[in-house]
């Protein structure tokens, strides 16, 4: 059985606790939550939430099976093995003397076309989006300059060409 990333795509009834209950069931199953990204979907009614979890094949099948116990879950995808688009958005503040403030936005705007969203005498705050191990080199490029603080959204994923975790139009119908 090997370990590695899942991602899941769960929609779910839009409805105050139900991200709780979904997060209460892998604490209980002893998933551990890597990421975690919720949003409304293009549904009324429906939010979409992104899990990356790790786990072997059998583990996520159960916890599935377990997901669509929960009522308010309308349907589960493992995206893992599909040909994906992922993002993650981060703002990272960076500290920026005068001396370094030009080397840390060439460095961030050049090789990770980050954005910068504020600044002060001492810090940058930058704005990157993509994959999650892009985000990831930018931080290990950055961190001799010092990191003062980071916030990341989580994954978001979506199957790419005609492929789709949307309901079908039928189900949409009784939705």
């Amino acid at each position: 059985m090997v370990m590695r990333l899942h991602t899941l795509v769960v929609l779910v009834e839009d409805h105050p606790g139900v991200l709780n209950r979904v997060m209460s069931l892998f604490r209980q199953r002893g998933f551990n939550v890597h990421s975690v990204a919720v949003g409304h979907s293009e549904t009324t009614g429906l939010s979409r939430m992104t899990f990356v979890i790790g786990g072997d094949d059998r583990m996520v099948e159960q916890v599935t099976k377990q997901l669509y116990k929960l009522l308010e879950v309308v349907k589960v995808t493992d995206v893992t093995a599909e040909n994906l688009i992922q993002r993650e958005l981060a703002l990272v503040k960076v500290a920026a003397t005068e001396r370094t403030r030009a080397d840390v936005m060439r460095l961030a705007t050049d090789i990770y076309r980050a954005r910068f969203v504020d600044a002060t005498p001492d810090s940058l705050i930058l704005e990157v989006t993509g994959p999650s191990d892009k985000i990831d080199s930018l931080l290990t490029m950055i961190r001799p300059y010092g990191i003062k603080e980071v916030a990341r959204t989580g994954l978001v994923a979506m199957v790419r060409g005609s492929g789709s975790t949307r309901l079908t139009v039928v189900q949409d119908a009784v939705a």
